[in-house]
């Protein structure tokens, strides 16, 4: 889908015709509309290819007098695992025209089209680029904070769990904390790189938002870099502690077939129907057996129960607040 884009004042609009200083936001493009790219704006076909190559890594080139630079953003995928990926996302500067495109629709995208225009102008390429790249940093940190309450909430699940699912969406959180962390660095190696080319000649104000967007991309890194380490320490004492509950779980059964263990042994015992077993003639033997076991699993429970070191360790017979 290709839409186009003018500045009018303070404001970007849509448009239906392709203007000086038009952006054209192209988001999964189907094949005529990627022939248009090569025909009409004379978008070389490899990197085209490349920008839809979901793997593609940040880099900046220039070819037939078109500057074009990819770097990747973040997006959130509802229903997949993990949840939080990135995306590269291409920027094709021409003469009169800046083109985006992108494999996927992006919610980053429309943020930047709603927002009010104060520091960039389509006018000037470079400020614009410099506006994306700092928009795409802040956007990084909202979803290093939406990680951290996620992380938070499967934290809260896991603390009674004896099974692995809450481990599992923790190893996919920590997934795309790598997926975040290898985007920003590739991202901060990027502008470093345009900081010699596209924005050699920036105005103050400009100078001032690459500065912003540096800062808000080191403090992104930093961010990914703490909760990865704090999430693989998680993983590492949760893991301990599911197989400690799993402990306790294994310990009250046993228990509880120790006690059982009395009546099953004395019915087997009465079950051989064996002439010489004690009473086993009597008309009141089958009453006799079942008092005796129940005797039996009384005075077993009774000495679990008075034993402090099996309550303890088990919590079988442990009175709860």
């Amino acid at each position: 889908m290709i839409t186009i884009w003018k500045q009018i004042e303070n404001s970007i609009r849509k448009t239906a015709v392709v203007e000086k200083y038009a952006w054209l936001v192209v988001e999964e493009p189907t094949d005529f509309e990627i022939h248009s790219l090569k025909v009409d704006y004379k978008i070389p076909e490899d990197f085209i290819q490349d920008i839809l190559d979901p793997d593609e890594r940040p880099r900046y080139e220039i070819d037939n007098g078109n500057k074009l630079i990819i770097f990747r953003v973040p997006m959130e995928v509802p229903g997949q695992q993990p949840p939080f990926q990135t995306l590269p996302l291409g920027v094709v500067i021409q003469e009169n025209i800046i083109i985006t495109l992108c494999g996927k629709k992006l919610d980053f995208l429309r943020l930047v089209q709603d927002a009010p225009v104060k520091d960039y102008s389509l006018s000037r390429p470079s400020s614009f680029l410099l506006h994306l790249v700092h928009r795409s940093a802040i956007h990084f940190l909202r979803f290093l904070k939406a990680i951290q309450k996620q992380t938070a909430v499967i934290e809260q699940e896991l603390q009674g769990s004896v099974k692995n699912n809450e481990l599992i969406k923790l190893l996919f959180m920590e997934k795309a904390l790598v997926y975040f962390t290898t985007s920003l660095r590739s991202n901060e190696l990027l502008m470093e790189k345009l900081q010699k080319t596209i924005f050699k000649n920036l105005s103050e104000d400009d100078l001032d938002l690459l500065e912003d967007a540096l800062t808000e991309n080191k403090q992104a890194i930093d961010m990914a870099n703490i909760h990865s380490n704090i999430l693989s320490g998680m993983m590492d004492a949760f893991a301990s502690v599911i197989s400690n509950n799993l402990n306790m779980v294994m310990k009250r059964l046993t228990v509880i077939s120790i006690t059982l263990m009395i009546p099953t042994l004395l019915a087997s015992l009465y079950g051989m129907n064996l002439d010489f077993l004690p009473f086993s003639t009597h008309p009141l033997a089958f009453t006799g057996i079942v008092g005796v076991s129940l005797f039996g699993s009384i005075i077993g429970g009774f000495f679990f129960a008075r034993n402090p070191r099996i309550r303890k360790k088990t919590g079988v017979f442990t009175r709860r607040v």
